[in-house]
C-alpha cells in the first residue's frame, strides 16, 4: 500500500499504444503488454485496469498526440484546404513508422469476438463523430459560398473519411507515402468549386 509505481505512466501508455497499433486489440495479449511496458500484470492492473480500459486510454492518447491535425484542419479557410490537410497528414502518419503502419482507430478492431464488441463500438462511434464534425465544417463552407449550393456535404465528409480509411488499409499492406499522397492528389483533383492549388 502506498508504494510508488516503478514505471512512467506516459511511457507505459505509449508502449501499449504501439502494441495495439501493431497487433490490434484482440491480437495483443497481456504478455505482449507486460513485456512492452516492462511490468508484471499486477502493476498493469493497478495503473490502468483491465485490457479494455488500457486500450481506451491508449486510444485517447492516439487521438490527442497523433490526430491533432484533424481539429487543426477544421480551422483552415476553405473546404479543399480542410480535406487536403486531413488527407496528406493521414498519408504521412500512416507511413511514418513501419512498426505503426496504418491507423489504430481502423485496425484496432476490424473484426472481433463478442468480448471485443464494446471496443469495436467505441471505435465505430469515434469515427462517426469525426465524420459528423467534418460534415458540419463542409456545411459551413457551403453557407459561406466556398462550396456550391448543390454540394452534398454528407457525401463529401463520408468520401474524405473513406479515402483516409482506405489509406490506412493500404499503409498496413506496405504501400508507400508517395503512393498514398498520389491517392490524396486524385481525391482532391475534382473537389467541388475549387481551384487546382495543392492545398497541402
Amino acid at each position: 500500500m502506498g508504494r510508488q509505481r516503478e514505471f512512467d505512466v506516459e511511457q507505459a501508455l505509449e508502449a501499449a499504444l504501439t502494441m495495439f497499433w501493431r497487433k490490434g486489440y484482440e491480437g495483443t495479449s497481456y504478455t505482449d503488454l507486460t513485456q512492452a511496458i516492462g511490468v508484471e500484470r499486477p502493476a498493469l492492473y493497478s495503473a490502468f485496469g483491465n485490457k479494455e480500459a488500457l486500450f481506451r486510454q491508449a486510444l485517447e492518447r492516439y487521438y490527442a498526440h497523433y490526430l491533432a491535425f484533424f481539429p487543426a484542419a477544421l480551422e483552415l479557410p476553405t473546404s479543399r484546404e480542410v480535406a487536403a490537410h486531413i488527407l496528406y497528414n493521414t498519408a504521412e502518419l500512416n507511413t511514418r513508422d513501419p512498426e505503426r503502419a496504418g491507423c489504430l482507430a481502423i485496425h484496432g478492431v476490424l473484426a472481433g469476438s463478442d468480448d471485443a464488441e464494446p471496443v469495436r463500438r467505441a471505435l465505430v462511434e469515434a469515427r462517426a463523430a469525426a465524420q459528423a464534425t467534418l460534415q458540419e465544417r463542409f456545411e459551413r463552407a457551403k453557407r459561406e459560398g466556398d462550396l456550391p449550393s448543390d454540394a452534398k456535404c454528407d457525401a463529401l465528409a463520408a468520401y474524405v473519411c473513406a479515402v483516409c480509411h482506405g489509406m490506412a488499409v493500404q499503409a498496413k499492406a506496405g504501400f508507400s507515402r508517395d503512393v498514398l499522397e498520389a491517392v490524396a492528389d486524385q481525391a482532391l483533383a475534382t473537389w467541388p468549386g475549387s481551384g487546382r492549388s495543392s492545398g497541402r
